[in-house]
Formats: structure tokens, sequence, C-alpha cells
């Protein structure tokens, strides 16, 4: 018997024993009782290398995540018939057409952990702002040549969050087939030309991700049902800009069943007026939109085509959120931080420590509403006030992992003609707190001189803001406000 007919044995014996509890807890219902530690794998004596892991069944009733872990190190310990470890580390490949290349003519390529049986795919493209003509580009190549070039690229890389392979971790993509494209053309993922005496670089970022979706065809992408275009800041962008050419290049390669779907995260951007207006040398003094049109010039941009025909001679106005929203036709789940530390750089806002005067508050507060407009009509969203965030942030008792669940779970509704969204499963989801870091679910802060953890008054300390006026302008008592932000309310 292989080991996945014992474990799926397993799997059906287990959930004909404890269904009313699966029911309960695939509609969202909370478990009253403590946590298990699970049980420790036992090993017979040094001479027999075979490993025992006992399974506990009664932990099912008790913890779904206690059980996965167990199945998981059972999988560990038959897979492949015991003579191996499972591989949690995502491989580098270089694209085996040579001709599409990073910034300095360097090899493109991706990091790959294959799920054998899966028949879904998660493709996630790294962030890391852009350069946009060559006094920049080379002060880059000189201080983030990782982003320009793969020569230093290390061999394997781990998954984290939504890439990570641990259940307990990432408990509903943990089984996906993995790849991370790692972000080397400075170009928002959007360039399709070449290196060029006058650039000095290759910009490349579009055509990368295409190269890389025809690669993984010859790797099991071909019998793939859902394939997730996922991205961070630069990377979210590049989502939005992406998302519909790979499905069109999926159903013009002959695989129309392949459902592609996108998530952006930290990359909608406004192309609002600047807090306090600077001449454009840089990424940082830039206006967003000054940056962006010289930006595609010189990178030779492409757009998706609906949102090209829409902004027809202003192509620029793709690269911002609001403005290819309504033109992308593939399903897409916004992830936003409200204070979103790229777009505030961009804005000449510095949080750095400095006191933050009373206008840039009301500039910051401001600059919340407005992108809070924008998104109002984003049907799966979830916007933040947290720092950081993946696994413990909840927005009214959900988190990222689960809103994502509920949305997949929508889709796949929504393909069987059932319109009405899943219930208790929300998937527009929007922090109400209004200041950075005030939901009490934020993972801790630590400072990154002292490495000393901060609690939410010491880190809006730390960034400047003055709790005593913040207080004023919300008509509060400063001392109950101190008391609020104290308890995490």
């Amino acid at each position: 018997m292989t080991a996945m007919r014992l474990i799926s044995w397993l799997l059906l014996l287990v959930f004909m024993q404890s269904g009313v509890f699966a029911a309960r807890r695939f509609r969202g219902g909370r478990n009253p009782q403590p946590r298990r530690t699970p049980p420790s794998p036992t090993y017979r004596d040094r001479g027999d290398t075979t490993e025992s892991f006992p399974l506990d069944f009664t932990a099912v009733e008790e913890n779904m995540d206690n059980f996965m872990t167990q199945v998981k190190n059972l999988a560990q310990s038959l897979y492949p018939c015991s003579a191996q470890k499972l591989d949690y580390d995502m491989k580098l490949h270089f694209l085996e057409n040579t001709s599409v290349t990073c910034n300095d003519g360097t090899p493109a390529g991706y990091y790959m952990k294959e799920s054998r049986g899966s028949r879904r795919w998660l493709i996630f493209l790294e962030g890391g702002w852009y350069c946009f003509n060559k006094e920049n580009c080379d002060s880059r190549y000189d201080t983030m040549r990782r982003l320009m070039s793969s020569s230093k690229w290390p061999q394997t890389k781990t998954g984290t969050g939504i890439l990570s392979p641990l259940p307990e971790e990432n408990p509903h993509w943990w089984n996906a087939n993995m790849v991370f494209i790692p972000y080397c053309s400075s170009d928002v993922w959007s360039g399709a030309s070449a290196k060029t005496d006058h650039s000095g670089y290759a910009f490349m970022g579009s055509l990368i991700i295409q190269e890389v979706v025809k690669d993984l065809l010859n790797k099991g992408l071909d019998n793939a049902k859902v394939l997730l275009l996922a991205g961070s800041s630069a990377g979210g962008t590049g989502v939005l800009l992406n998302v519909d050419p790979v499905a069109e290049l999926l159903e013009g390669l002959g695989h129309p069943g392949i459902q592609v779907r996108g998530l952006a995260d930290s990359g909608w951007f406004l192309d609002n007026k600047q807090y306090r207006s600077t001449d454009c040398h840089d990424t940082i003094s830039c206006a967003p939109t000054e940056a962006i049109k010289r930006g595609i010039k010189y990178w030779g941009s492409v757009v998706p085509e609906r949102c090209r025909q829409v902004h027809l001679g202003e192509e620029w106005n793709c690269f911002f959120g609001y403005r290819v929203f309504p033109s992308i036709k593939s399903p897409v789940f916004v992830v936003q931080w409200l204070f979103d530390e790229a777009q505030l750089t961009v804005d000449n806002i510095h949080l750095t420590g400095q006191p933050v005067q009373e206008g840039q508050w009301r500039y910051i507060q401001n600059l919340g509403i407005e992108l809070r407009n924008t998104l109002k009509d984003v049907p799966a969203l979830l916007w933040l006030v947290c720092y950081s965030y993946w696994i413990d942030v909840q927005v009214k008792g959900t988190s990222l992992p689960r809103a994502l669940h509920c949305w997949d779970r929508s889709l796949q509704d929504n393909s069987r003609n059932n319109k009405a969204p899943p219930k208790g499963c929300p998937v527009h989801l929007i922090d109400s707190c209004p200041w950075p870091h005030c939901n009490p679910t934020c993972p801790t802060i630590r400072d990154q001189f002292t490495g000393q953890e901060m609690n939410v008054i010491q880190f809006l300390m730390h960034m400047g803001f003055d709790v005593q006026k913040m207080a004023q302008q919300q008509g509060m008592d400063p001392s109950k406000l101190l008391g609020m932000l104290s308890s995490g309310s």
C-alpha cells in the first residue's frame, strides 16, 4: 500500500468519526477546548531507521491544527517509502529562454517547491521599488544589486507566510505548488525591453512572468485547476498589471480551464498630490505619477490591453490600483495597509521618530479617507492598520488566511451559479480603528535599534505621533485615549 493510499484511508476513518466537528470547523466555529501538544515521534532502536508516528484521533475533535501536524509527520515518515525527509525548500531554476534576463543581463529565474498531486499553484512576485533613469538605476545597482542581478542568488529559499509549506502557518495553501519569482527587473514587473546602450540595462519584468509560466507548463502547471498570482508592494502592483495577461497566455497556449486569480498585497497606490513637492531626482523624492511617466518610457512597459484602451496615451494610469482595477477580468483579492510606508514615502511623509506636525497628521488622515474611497468597490478586500500581518492579525474576527479561504469558497460557489456568499465567511473587511497598529491583534513591534518590544503608545511615539494632540483631534480626554491604547481597545 503506498504512503498516499494509507494516508487517504486514515483521513477517511478520522472524518467518518468526527463529521460533526469538521462541519462546525468549516463554518468557522471556534474550539472552546485547550490545545493539546502534538504527540512527539517515537523511534525504534538505533538499528531500525523506521519511524512510528501514532495518530491520536481524539485530538481531531478538539483541534484540527493538531491533527494536520500528525498527518504531516506521518507523511514525512512514509514519503517516499521512508527513504528521505520531505524537502520544504524551494529550489532555484533559471529560465529556459536565456534571452529574458535580469537588469544586468544575468539569467532570470524562479524558485519552486513541487507538491505532487496538488492541482493548485501559487506564483509570488517579489517587491522592491524601482528605478526610472540611468543615474538612479546605477545607484540601485551599487546598493541593491540583488534586485538587479541573479549572480548571487542562493540555490534554495524557504517560504514563509503564504509560501510556507507548514499547515499551522499557512492553513489553506500549504500543500500547493509554490513558485517565488525574485524581482530583478526594477520595472514594477512591466518591462519588455532588452539592454541597450542608451538604457544600460534590460527591463523585462512582464516577459519574465510569461516565461516562468511557460516553463511551469512542463512541470505540472498544465494539469492545474487554480493558479494564484500573488505579490507584495511592487509585486502587488505587478499582480494588477499581469493577472489578465497570464490568463490570456494560458488560454492562448490551450489551457483555458486553469482558473487564474490575483492577490495584490500593498500594491494599491494612489496618484495623489504630495504633502510637500520636491524635485524629481529618485524614487523617494519624485511624485508617484512623474516617476511612473518617466519609468514606462525607460522600461518599454506593456500594460493590460483593456486598461491601455481606456487610457490611450496616458498608460501610466494603469499602474495605480483604482484606475486599472475596473478593467481587470480575473478575480483579485486586495490586501492594503492604511498607513502604507511606501505611499507615505513618495508623498514626502517620513515617519522616523521626529514629531509629526499637525498638517502631516491631517494629510495622513485624509490619505486614509481617499484610499478607503478608492477601495469601496473592490469586492474581495482586507484593509488593515497593522504594520505587519499574516496569520495572527484579525479584522472583525477574521484573519487574512481565513479571508482568502472564504474568497476561494465564494469563487467555487460562483462557478456553480450560487451567487450568495458563504455564511460566516466574509471577504470584504475594513479595520475600523484610526491609528497605526491600533488593532489589538496586531503583532508585537520591536524597536529596530534596541530590539525591545513596543506597545501601541510607544510605537505611535516612535513614529512621531503626539498622542495628546491625537486625543484633542478626536474630542477625547488624553488620559482616556492613553487608557484605551494601553488596553488594546
